[in-house]
């Protein structure tokens, strides 16, 4: 018991595949938080000129929407992970480094913690536990 808990026990694949799936799940769902809000001030974003890249304010909420609440919710299903962590790796970076740049750690401390989370989910994959391995995964 006392190594176990030194060492921790060899990782398989079923173990990972479900740390993967909390992981997916607790920040999706957290992030799909963020993007339904945006969804119900919308109207409000736009009005305020939220625009950190300089490409029009409708469309930069749209896209912000787009990555908290669609990619969100595929990365929950686990469904296409790699390509969903893309917009909300692109979405969190811009947080932490164009809209909050000048801000303290502790402002921007949630988007990067959210950017490394889905940076993280970018290089493994959902793991088995996901839609992307029972439509893509098994091998005959």
């Amino acid at each position: 018991m006392i190594k176990f808990l030194l060492y921790g026990a060899p990782a398989k694949e079923k173990t990972i595949s479900l740390a993967l799936l909390i992981i997916r799940a607790a920040a999706g769902l957290l992030m799909m938080t963020h993007g339904w809000s945006k969804i119900q001030n919308f109207d409000n974003m736009v009005a305020g000129g939220f625009d950190p890249l300089g490409i029009g304010t409708s469309l930069s909420v749209i896209l912000l929407i787009a990555a908290e609440f669609v990619a969100a919710i595929m990365i929950v299903l686990g469904l296409l992970t790699r390509l969903s962590a893309i917009p909300l790796v692109f979405a969190m970076g811009v947080a932490v480094f164009v809209a909050h740049a000048a801000d303290p750690v502790a402002v921007k401390e949630l988007a990067i913690i959210y950017l490394a989370i889905f940076a993280g989910l970018f290089f493994t994959g959902a793991g088995s536990f996901s839609l992307d391995y029972l439509l893509f995964g098994k091998k005959k």
